[in-house]
């Protein structure tokens, strides 16, 4: 069984361009989180503002809070599909047909098995702020509804033109999931297998499933876990183990519970269950609610059981 560095593997020349491309996306990624981190609303401008109707000052004073929260929504939006593009192309390079098995791409590929753990990470860590930021959602909402107010009554509305209505649509379709950016990695990586239907369905389902074995047993065998220098890395592989599971069972045909899947699912659980409770609610969450298959009569009661 390898290991891969989820913290310092450096590329290879091989590996180098496609690096390059995706490192200039995971920086962008981590000033998105900080600046989600500090994303606190314009809630109480809003609700005073709908409180007032026909106090203009208030209206102004909603409008004027709102529209650079807009801005930055419409931003992350837009970041989320220059991360599907990097997914593709880290997952291009990880499944063609240069290694003759998954193990391998991931032994000499670990530069990039690195970029796409921490494209899972940064999805994960997304989606776990903005489900606990109920503001979002309100302020986008408390947008398209005064915008098209202001064009009933023929205002000339500042910030129409930053977001016009069709892409106010799909951004609200975002923001209408509650795990909007790992919906995007699913459905990028299902679009990935459709779009590549010369590899086998099996190149892109194995690289996933043994990236979650080889951060199960990180996880679980004191030897390598005493190896981590850093706390975060725990939180890192929990992440990243949950993050594959959800797009293998998104993208394999009886997905990751079935008898046939080639995830230690049981393992994988065991694995969330024995660390503290408040740190991988959250993780749980995700297995429960965002993958496609757990219900499924092919699921095993012990798995659903566990995943109560």
């Amino acid at each position: 069984m390898f290991t891969f560095d989820p913290i310092y593997a450096q590329p290879t020349e091989a590996e180098q361009e496609i690096w390059e491309q995706v490192d200039v996306v995971l920086k962008e990624a981590r000033t998105v989180l900080d600046e989600l981190r500090a994303y606190k609303g314009a809630t109480q401008a809003i609700r005073e503002a709908i409180q007032n109707p026909s106090d203009e000052g208030l209206q102004e004073q909603a409008w004027t809070a709102v529209l650079p929260l807009v801005g930055k929504l419409k931003t992350f939006y837009q970041f989320s599909q220059r991360l599907e593009a990097a997914l593709h192309s880290l997952l291009r390079a990880l499944t063609n047909e240069t290694y003759s098995d998954p193990t391998q791409h991931l032994e000499r590929e670990q530069a990039l098995a690195k970029q796409f753990a921490e494209i899972l990470h940064f999805t994960l860590c997304f989606d776990e702020l903005k489900m606990t930021n109920p503001a979002i959602q309100n302020d986008f909402s408390y947008y398209r509804r005064t915008l098209s107010r202001m064009r009933m009554n023929n205002v000339p509305a500042e910030g129409e033109s930053e977001v016009n209505n069709e892409l106010a649509n799909r951004i609200s379709l975002f923001y209408a999931d509650a795990t909007p950016m790992l919906k995007t990695m699913s459905d990028g990586t299902t679009k990935f297998v459709s779009e590549n239907k010369n590899l086998p369905i099996e190149n892109t389902t194995d690289v996933l499933s043994t990236m979650a074995s080889v951060c199960k047993v990180m996880l679980e065998t004191p030897e390598y876990r005493s190896r981590f220098s850093r706390e975060d890395t725990v939180s890192f592989c929990l992440r990243v183990m949950v993050g594959v599971i959800i797009l293998y069972d998104y993208v394999h045909p009886v997905g990751a519970f079935a008898r046939s899947s080639k995830i230690d699912m049981k393992g994988c659980i065991k694995v969330l269950r024995d660390q503290p409770p408040n740190s991988v609610e959250g993780l749980l969450n995700a297995l429960r609610y965002t993958t496609k298959h757990l219900h499924d009569d092919s699921t095993a009661k012990t798995i659903k059981t566990m995943l109560q």
